[in-house]
């Protein structure tokens, strides 16, 4: 798999505990399904913190998912949106469920969670690591 191949690549940490929350839990609180390379990150790897490529990017962990989406009042005020970390600033990272099954991974201010300020940083979870790889910045 690609992204097992960039996580390890970039020293993501490995899980090595059973997490606390399921997968489906998630689900059944944002009502879509996750993506499948973005659920093997939350299946095997801990919370990150480190550049990748230009950008700093900080990646929750499965266990801490629930909690810093309610405290962010992310999933409260974006339908279809589940944050998924930050970039150590002011603006979050997040999955955003699109149509027909299809998801991005978008940039999104803390301060007025609204879903016209997101910008697109990836087609899919492996397209945002790439493109940080190739050098992409945030707001190219």
């Amino acid at each position: 798999m690609k992204i097992e191949q960039i996580l390890d690549k970039n020293n993501f940490k490995r899980m090595d505990e059973k997490p606390k929350i399921s997968i489906e839990e998630i689900e059944s609180i944002i009502n879509f399904k996750l993506p499948e390379d973005y659920k093997f990150f939350l299946l095997n790897y801990l919370r990150n913190e480190s550049f990748l490529g230009n950008e700093y990017v900080i990646l929750w962990e499965l266990n801490e998912l629930t909690e810093m989406n309610i405290s962010y009042q992310i999933t409260d005020n974006l339908v279809n949106t589940i944050g998924i970390g930050g970039n150590g600033s002011s603006e979050f990272i997040a999955i955003e469920f699109t149509k027909n099954n299809e998801y991005r991974v978008v940039l999104s201010p803390f301060i007025d969670l609204d879903k016209n300020y997101h910008i697109e940083i990836g087609n899919s979870f492996t397209d945002f690591f790439e493109r940080l790889e190739n050098g992409k910045n945030w707001f190219e």
